[in-house]
């Protein structure tokens, strides 16, 4: 595959993930604190499911190299 595919590709992959986040909000496990007027967000659940999926992207970006 060339660099340009797989740009293409990356950016197509990237562009759902974005839409299923923005439309689901938030995943399960993600740490909300709501006291008075301050809220705290800690979105552990998203950032381990971030982690993965450009693990996998990144470790076939390298199976091509």
């Amino acid at each position: 595959m060339n660099m340009g595919k797989m740009l293409m590709i990356m950016g197509i992959l990237l562009l759902v993930v974005g839409f299923i986040m923005h439309f689901i909000g938030k995943l399960p496990g993600d740490v909300v604190v709501k006291k008075g007027n301050t809220t705290f967000y800690f979105p552990i659940v998203t950032s381990i499911v971030i982690s993965i999926v450009l693990s996998l992207v990144l470790y076939i970006f390298g199976k091509f190299r």
